[in-house]
């Protein structure tokens, strides 16, 4: 579950922000290793162990399993069912509590928040997103978790529509704030990179009313409570993996008319 990354500087702007190109080798499970054949919600590790959240079976219905994969024990472990079934989710770990956020059930999108407490072994139910939409991004910096741009879709809408929308729950208070239409994103885009970076919220990428792939990027600043040009992704695509490592945003693989191989870095200052 380890890897090596090195590279060089790639593009540069007045901010101080850049993104570099990099190269590394990731280690992965096999995939006979997980008992769950289906499309899981995002894992992630603590302990030793990799947790992996709902997903899609051989018969195209979502789950609700939630399994953690023991490294030590090399065996997979079972726990307490999601109370919403559904795949293609958002999870993220905050203490001893995993979060998720979203997904999808069947081809409609899903706006359930629901917390699995690792302690306690139990799920708690957290108020629903307020905009319900597929392929949004979603993002933690300090108490606050922003719930991202996306695609509106399905049963109530005649067509599908790219949004700008930015939801932001204070996990402090425990409730989604109200938020003006001016913190929005400034280009509408669905299935993109995000990520927090020096107390910035940063998207990048992915899809939007334009007949190609988005380059464009953009971070909001909290304290300033606005959105800042960034350089553009020196590969254009959507349907990316991502990670924040030593401050800075990962971009990998990805979609772009084919399938891409980029492995690309978004850096930024302080300042």
């Amino acid at each position: 579950m380890t890897g090596t990354l090195n590279g060089a500087i790639n593009h540069n702007d007045i901010y101080g922000s850049l993104w570099q190109i990099s190269v590394g080798n990731i280690l992965a499970l096999s995939p006979d290793a997980c008992e769950l054949s289906q499309k899981c919600a995002w894992p992630f590790f603590l302990d030793y162990r990799v947790y992996a959240a709902g997903g899609m079976g051989l018969d195209l219905r979502p789950h609700n399993h939630l399994q953690h994969y023991d490294m030590l024990k090399d065996m997979w472990v079972s726990l307490a069912p999601m109370p919403t079934p559904r795949y293609a989710a958002t999870s993220f770990l905050r203490g001893s509590k995993i979060y998720v956020l979203g997904g999808r059930q069947s081809k409609y999108a899903v706006n359930a928040f629901e917390v699995f407490d690792i302690e306690t072994r139990s799920w708690t139910k957290f108020p629903n997103i307020p905009c319900k939409r597929a392929f949004s991004s979603f993002v933690t910096l300090d108490s606050h978790l922003y719930s991202l741009g996306g695609l509106r879709q399905g049963r109530l809408y005649r067509q599908p529509k790219f949004l700008r929308t930015m939801d932001v729950f204070d996990m402090e208070q425990g409730g989604w704030l109200k938020m003006e239409r001016s913190f929005f994103l400034k280009k509408r885009r669905a299935d993109f990179v995000a990520g927090s970076l020096s107390g910035r919220v940063i998207v990048a990428g992915g899809l939007g009313n334009q007949p190609t792939v988005l380059e464009t990027a953009e971070a909001f600043h909290p304290g300033k409570n606005k959105w800042e040009v960034l350089p553009p992704m020196p590969t254009p695509r959507c349907a990316c993996s991502s990670i924040v490592i030593k401050n800075c945003l990962l971009a990998v693989g990805g979609v772009n008319q084919g399938l891409s191989d980029a492995v690309e870095a978004l850096c930024v200052s302080d300042s």
